[in-house]
């Protein structure tokens, strides 16, 4: 059985670590990490992040890391407590919460970024009835 581990660049190590720690930790679950010589790997649900330095490291505009979450307006709160920006994209139409609504009403989306520049994002899928 394999599972996923996703791969973050990051620029700053230990800020980046402590992001993911006690920003993002109890947020989304995310427990302690594991510290070798050349990144540091949580574990997080079923897989794990693994945040890897790249001293010049530059992010992208492009999503690299999302979250499943079973109430997008909690998630949202909880983030937004610890200091967090949501991402308010124009003529997305997202409600006061930063939070995008599908046109279908299948999904709950909203955006932000890591410490380090990196554009992460919150999902609650909506059950069909």
């Amino acid at each position: 059985m394999a599972r996923v581990m996703a791969m973050v660049c990051v620029s700053d190590r230990e800020r980046a670590r402590g992001f993911y720690a006690h920003v993002l930790g109890p947020v989304f679950g995310i427990g302690a990490p594991a510290i070798d010589h050349f990144g540091d790997q949580f574990p997080c649900g079923d897989g794990f992040i693994r945040l890897t330095a790249l001293p010049d490291w530059t992010a992208s505009q492009y999503p690299v890391l999302g979250f499943q979450v079973d109430d997008a307006g909690a998630a949202v709160a909880g983030l937004v407590a610890a200091g967090v920006a949501m991402l308010i994209y124009p003529g997305f139409d997202q409600d006061d919460q930063g939070i995008w609504n599908s046109p279908d009403g299948g999904a709950r989306i909203a955006w932000f970024n890591d410490s380090e520049g990196n554009l992460l994002s919150l999902t609650q899928q909506r059950r069909a009835p």
